[in-house]
């Protein structure tokens, strides 16, 4: 079996992931074709890198994707807004940038889309991406909450990076 085939197959494979969990279109922006993979111990794609950098990790629970940083950038390109987004008050993005969690009260807009455990983008003013995580509530539930955490955040601008080993 060619290295070529089998790296054509993985692609399509996460492009297909992608485009299921984010829309249709995600995946061919989120993985361009130079991608690398990373397997598991039982041949799965694990990681997927684009130059050395991780774009995501197929999650083994469930099949879906997290997003590092450079991820996220790659795909709020992808998706038009409010396509996963949650837009903050911009007073507490100094924190969020370091990776700290999102709280209901400081969210001024959210995909209505969203739903709990979904991969989101965290953004700011004209959609700059400040930091990546999973959502804790859906997008009308963080709106409507006042209290308590909206987004766990796996990977804000200046945090350090987050590797799965």
């Amino acid at each position: 079996m060619s290295t070529e085939g089998s790296n054509a197959r993985m692609l399509a494979r996460v492009r297909t992931i992608a485009d299921y969990q984010f829309g249709n279109g995600a995946g061919a922006g989120l993985f361009p074709k130079m991608c690398e993979f990373q397997l598991s111990q039982t041949g799965r794609v694990r990681q997927i890198h684009l130059g050395g950098e991780r774009l995501a990790t197929v999650r083994a629970g469930d099949g879906r994707l997290t997003l590092s940083f450079a991820g996220a950038a790659r795909l709020r390109e992808a998706i038009s807004p409010p396509g996963y987004r949650v837009s903050i008050d911009p007073s507490v993005s100094e924190f969020i940038v370091q990776g700290k969690t999102v709280f209901a009260k400081h969210v001024i807009a959210a995909d209505p889309g969203i739903r709990a455990g979904d991969e989101v983008l965290v953004v700011i003013g004209d959609d700059e991406l400040l930091a990546t995580g999973a959502a804790v509530l859906g997008g009308a539930e963080m709106l409507s909450f006042n209290y308590g955490p909206a987004v766990k955040v796996r990977q804000g601008r200046e945090s350090p990076c987050f590797q799965d080993e």
